[in-house]
């Protein structure tokens, strides 16, 4: 486990944990061991989904600016090679469910990380946002163009250009995240929502998950053709044999699934 991350793991629910006090800002080092603590959530196989939470009082409140105040082009350029953004891909590459648990504050790059789960859940004093213009840079780890895919091309351009911290309900109805619930229940409704998948069919949702973000790069009849490919080969798998002789035999929601 790392100095500021770690990955707890209970009941098939494996939790991700930022512990840099007070806001989280994400430096060098969180980059690293959230990249290799991703990584380790996505190779175990008790681990069913996956919870992405920063405490009871910030998820992240972005970059650390004082780390970057003074770094070149040259300095970003090759530190963005292995930096936040390969961090954030680390996230977003999970095999498995994933849900943002948050609190406080996500701004800039915490609200990136947030976008590179599957879910969002927020409290209702909770504000997001990505104010990375009032520095005079953009979101360079994924914000452009996550938030634009998440909400759509002019909804993402004004929360970016305006750089405003956005609060729980507007977040909402935005679709900037999935649910608002009290501040102090934010991790239990992300546990609920994760433990629905902790028996289910790993390889299904891995298949479901690779299905849905790769066609989003790609037209409609290579999406389509995706599917296809990723679905067949489903076949090949333990998890279909239970679930379709289960249906057969017992009626739906019925399967006892091995994740093979």
């Amino acid at each position: 486990m790392g100095e500021f991350v770690r990955l707890d793991v209970e009941g098939a629910i494996g939790t991700i944990r930022l512990e840099r006090p007070p806001m989280n800002a994400l430096n060098r080092q969180i980059e690293q061991e959230l990249k290799a603590v991703a990584a380790e959530a996505a190779e175990r196989p008790d681990v069913r989904a996956v919870i992405v939470y920063g405490g009871e009082k910030v998820f992240a409140a972005g970059a650390d600016i004082k780390e970057m105040a003074d770094m070149s082009y040259s300095d970003m350029a090759a530190k963005e090679e292995n930096g936040l953004t390969a961090a954030m891909s680390a996230v977003a590459a999970i095999p498995k469910p994933t849900v943002a648990a948050i609190t406080g504050y996500a701004l800039g790059g915490g609200f990136e990380l947030a976008l590179s789960c599957d879910r969002r859940i927020i409290g209702d004093t909770t504000k997001v946002g990505q104010p990375e213009v009032l520095l005079g840079v953009i979101p360079g780890a994924g914000g452009t163009q996550r938030l634009a895919r998440l909400v759509g091309p002019s909804k993402a351009k004004d929360i970016i250009f305006s750089g405003r911290f956005v609060k729980a309900p507007e977040a909402l109805e935005l679709g900037l995240v999935d649910e608002v619930v009290a501040a102090d229940e934010v991790y239990a409704a992300a546990r609920k929502w994760a433990e629905q998948f902790a028996n289910g069919p790993a390889r299904a949702l891995a298949a479901a998950k690779a299905a849905i973000d790769g066609g989003l790069d790609m037209d409609l009849d290579n999406g389509l053709r995706l599917e296809t490919q990723i679905f067949a080969g489903l076949f090949a798998t333990e998890d279909q044999k239970i679930g379709m002789r289960s249906f057969i035999e017992n009626g739906p929601g019925k399967a006892e699934f091995t994740g093979r």
